[in-house]
């Protein structure tokens, strides 16, 4: 439970409160109406240094030959892909998302391209597979649009197996404080703009980068990593902390 929250039965739905069983369809609604234009605004949005952080992911993953992997809210694939190639015929991917719609374009992008893993509509925060399953769990610009953050962590560590680790690529807070108003301007202008030209709608992505804003910063999801039972977390700030990857291990 958020302790800036005194109400538990709200959550934030970017800067507004909704009751807590109805964040989910709304974050639902939001990728129903992105997921066909979904790498295309990630390249306009981030000015394709998405890809450079996802690349970054897979580096430190260390994914091998055998591995078990999940990734979470993989929507289009770009991880699961990359991961494929890297686990060979005796690893496993599967590429899992809470939205539908998500999941069918990357499945069938991934097929246009020969590559061939496995698929799985699941919520985060109650992951259906057997203790100790995975090597590896990504889950990349995902984790702030979970209700219960924490539940899901505690998902995430009960499937890893021991030695395993998490890999939580996230958007966070600046370190370089003379960045923000352009930061802010941009977030709050310029990209429900580009939402509204590319896919005719400007409060999905003005909901992005509220929720950007309300996710928890780069200390804060340390230690509620930690405090699930991650073991040597640590985070690594990308663009001067507008992007953090932070890992934990399952020992």
């Amino acid at each position: 439970m958020n302790p800036n929250n005194p109400n538990p039965t709200t959550t934030h739905f970017g800067y507004t409160q909704v009751p807590l069983q109805e964040k989910k369809h709304l974050v639902a609604q939001v990728f129903d109406s992105v997921a066909t234009k979904y790498d295309l605004m990630n390249d306009l949005m981030s000015f394709g240094f998405h890809r450079l952080w996802k690349q970054f992911t897979i580096e430190l993953a260390g994914a091998q030959a055998g591995n078990y992997i999940l990734d979470l809210a993989g929507g289009t694939g770009d991880l699961a892909a990359k991961f494929a190639t890297r686990v060979g015929q005796t690893g496993q991917v599967v590429c899992a998302d809470i939205n539908a719609n998500m999941l069918q374009v990357g499945r069938e992008r991934l097929l246009n391209r020969g590559i061939v893993i496995n698929y799985a509509q699941v919520n985060a925060e109650t992951l259906p597979f057997t203790d100790n399953t995975f090597d590896i769990i990504t889950i990349a610009f995902g984790l702030r649009n979970v209700t219960h953050q924490e539940t899901a962590l505690a998902s995430m560590l009960r499937v890893l197996k021991a030695g395993g680790k998490v890999l939580i690529l996230e958007f966070s807070e600046l370190s370089l404080k003379w960045l923000k108003p352009g930061y802010d301007i941009y977030s709050f202008k310029i990209l429900p703009q580009l939402g509204k030209l590319i896919t005719n709608d400007a409060d999905s992505y003005r909901y992005l980068a509220e929720s950007i804003r309300m996710h928890p910063n780069q200390e804060t999801l340390l230690q509620m990593m930690q405090q699930v039972g991650f073991e040597r977390c640590d985070y690594h700030n990308l663009n001067s902390g507008i992007v953090a990857l932070h890992r934990g291990y399952k020992l």
